[in-house]
């Protein structure tokens, strides 16, 4: 069905709900390269104003991939509470907007209207607003989640201490993992990108990794992101893992590509309750990211932003400890430079924590990409502000076995200093029982790794 819209005496007909929602977004190389961006700023504004009159109802009756052939579609709309969603549909996305910047409006009052809610209205509201909008709003909601200790809290930002290394050396994670420790980092997970896929090399860095937590006696949790099968398989042969991760995509044909569904996620997620070694109850982890899915060619015509907001929502099912966007990883073809970066990461953090997830970031970029590290630092800063999770650190900002600049250990003690923020409260009670910080500022002792030999 046509939609066609007149502003500045101008007429601009949209083909179908799905292209108003991918001519709204802001500027995008991802959209640019499937085909569907606005030809003009003129028809991007003409977008945003017709998508801003249309009611959450229309959204409802239309998302993005049809009921019947998507089950990342099923789960969501299932997931609606309808005595929530009627008291909203005929509210327009507008109305949304205004509700959820207005000053009366309270962490409580967001929380009350969640449920009624689909990932297909979520993103339609993020069209409309401004990046200080985002910031604003995200930084109203608060997330909590608990594996072997608690994220989201008031007050807080967690950092997740990622010591790849390019040939898997045990011993060179471990003493990746010393520093980042000795930086204060590491509360919302040690997780490491294993190069080799495979069981034996995934048990053998979750024994090492578990053995020093157990040794050191930080409450944290450790993961290895190797593909979920592999895990799970780890996991059923008694390798120590507290989260199990997947990266996920907005639609059924995206995560075929990433070899899962929804029945091997909930599968997963009941493993990792029985077997996993975290106290919990939260004990998965997911990865996503802008144009995962064109890549993947399994977009189904939809724009990116719209598919991410999905990808939230699929996630919500199974209770997350965490959730990430790796904001910059996939590339210019999909987020061209740190200003498309720095949009979509505000636009994930928002529309993660508005559906209900405990939301980090990995800030970052790859070396093709029209960026560098002020970009991120910049992010960084916007997404703090903002009330963002976690964060993903790295040794000097720069992950050398992934080839990707992110942000570093030193980062993540400045962004506590800057908001004068704390670590989760299990781990920060730790940091200040070895010295690393004192009244939640780091000692003379922070940065020497040889603390943990």
């Amino acid at each position: 069905m046509a939609h066609t819209w007149t502003i500045g005496g101008t007429e601009y007909e949209f083909e179908s709900i799905q292209s108003v929602l991918a001519k709204a977004n802001e500027e995008k190389t991802g959209d640019e390269l499937a085909g569907i961006s606005a030809e003009s700023d003129a028809e991007r504004i003409a977008a945003k104003d017709r998508l801003s009159q249309m009611t959450l109802e229309t959204l409802y009756e239309n998302p993005a991939v049809p009921y019947e052939r998507d089950e990342v579609t099923r789960v969501i709309r299932d997931a609606v509470c309808q005595e929530t969603y009627e008291r909203l549909r005929h509210w327009t996305v507008a109305e949304l907007r205004e509700f959820l910047v207005d000053t009366q409006t309270t962490d409580e009052d967001i929380r009350a209207i969640r449920d009624g809610l689909t990932s297909e209205m979520v993103a339609a509201v993020t069209k409309i607003m401004s990046n200080m909008d985002l910031i604003l709003v995200a930084s109203k909601m608060t997330v909590t989640a608990r594996c072997n200790n608690t994220i989201g809290t008031e007050g807080t930002i967690s950092f997740r201490l990622q010591p790849n290394d390019p040939t898997d050396d045990v011993e060179n994670i471990i003493d990746a993992v010393r520093e980042g420790l000795s930086y204060g980092v590491g509360d919302a997970v040690i997780g490491i990108n294993p190069v080799t896929d495979n069981v034996a090399q995934t048990t053998e860095i979750l024994r090492a990794t578990k053995e020093f937590i157990e040794e050191w006696e930080v409450p944290t949790q450790n993961c290895v992101l190797a593909h979920l099968t592999t895990q799970m398989d780890a996991v059923s042969a008694g390798a120590p893992a507290d989260l199990l991760f997947q990266s996920i995509a907005g639609t059924e044909a995206g995560n075929s590509e990433f070899g899962v569904d929804v029945s091997l996620l909930s599968e997963a997620n009941e493993l990792g309750r029985r077997e996993c070694t975290a106290s919990g109850p939260n004990v998965m982890y997911f990865e996503t990211g802008q144009g995962a899915e064109l890549s993947n060619d399994a977009h189904e015509g939809i724009d990116q932003l719209t598919l991410e907001a999905r990808c939230y929502g699929l996630a919500k099912e199974f209770d997350p400890f965490l959730v990430n966007t790796v904001v910059g990883f996939i590339g210019p073809e999909y987020l061209y430079d740190g200003k498309q970066v720095t949009r979509a990461g505000l636009e994930d953090v928002f529309m993660g924590k508005l559906q209900g997830i405990p939301m980090g970031i990995d800030a970052c970029y790859t070396n093709h990409t029209k960026a560098d590290q002020n970009d991120i630092e910049n992010l960084a800063v916007l997404l703090t502000a903002a009330g963002a999770n976690f964060f993903i650190t790295v040794p000097m900002g720069d992950d050398v076995m992934l080839n990707y600049q992110s942000n570093s250990y030193h980062d993540g003690a400045t962004i506590r200093e800057l908001f004068d923020l704390r670590a989760a409260p299990e781990f920060d009670a730790w940091l200040e029982s070895v010295g690393i910080t004192e009244d939640g500022v780091l000692t003379e002792r922070a940065g020497d790794p040889t603390i943990f030999t």
